[in-house]
């Protein structure tokens, strides 16, 4: 049996900030991100990789793997602003169905210097995954590849299979999650993976229905598109549930 390769989990906002080694347990990194709003983490396959992805967030890790030197995060936002801060771009991002599946839609409101956009759509029967996949994928399409992009979600399936590296290596294994189960979904998940390669892109956790602004703003955008009449098909979700191959969205 081949060895499961190390992998290191960096926790920038979190309950301890700093690098872990595991994932699961009370002093793994998910102990850490679980409850907190804005959470942000990544997982990395060598320690020096991760070290780096805390350095540009402003920290460094001492041996006990704490660590220090945190940037602050600033005062909360309670009004959804009109535009992001020079030379970055954030995106909110919600999706949801209704019976799941069921009628779907997501929202996507994305602020770039030059002013706020918002956007959404639906389907006439989809699940949620589905949605909150959608969302990230319209809300990053036709961005400048240099630019760094601040992606929020609510969806710990859209964060952790980014951050986490779950859809890479499902890719990689020809979208089976193991030997026996299918990676749900894989339409979705390889359009945005290819998105990614292009882009720099941040995907940060928060907490749905919290009072995040550009979370609740989403929500309604979302849920909107899914209430609409006469809605389109979602085709990779039919064509999945009939045991076909499943087509881009």
């Amino acid at each position: 049996m081949t060895a499961q390769k190390q992998k290191f989990y960096a926790v920038v906002k979190g309950k301890r900030p700093g690098l872990y080694t595991e994932w699961f347990g009370p002093e793994g990194a998910e102990a850490q991100i679980r409850g907190v709003a804005g959470a942000r983490y990544k997982g990395f396959g060598t320690r020096e990789e991760a070290l780096g992805w805390l350095a540009t967030h402003g920290m460094s890790v001492d041996p006990g793997r704490r660590c220090r030197s945190v940037r602050p995060e600033g005062p909360r936002e309670d009004v959804l602003p009109d535009r992001s801060p020079p030379g970055k771009i954030i995106v909110y991002t919600d999706g949801s169905s209704t019976g799941n599946p069921g009628p779907g839609g997501w929202g996507v409101v994305r602020l770039t210097p030059d002013g706020r956009e918002e956007f959404s759509g639906g389907y006439r029967l989809t699940t949620n995954n589905r949605m909150e996949l959608a969302a990230c994928i319209e809300g990053l399409k036709d961005l400048p590849p240099a630019r760094p992009v601040t992606l929020f979600s609510d969806s710990q399936y859209v964060v952790n299979g980014i951050n986490l590296g779950w859809a890479e290596n499902w890719r990689a294994r020809g979208w089976m999650r193991n030997r026996s189960d299918k990676a749900e979904n894989a339409d979705l998940w390889g359009r945005l993976l290819d998105l990614l390669h292009t882009l720099n892109v941040e995907f940060v956790w928060v907490r749905g229905h919290a009072g995040n602004p550009g979370n609740a703003r989403c929500d309604t955008l979302a849920t909107g598109a899914a209430s609409k009449p006469n809605l389109p098909e979602d085709t990779g979700y039919l064509r999945a549930k009939q045991g076909g191959q499943e087509e881009l969205l």
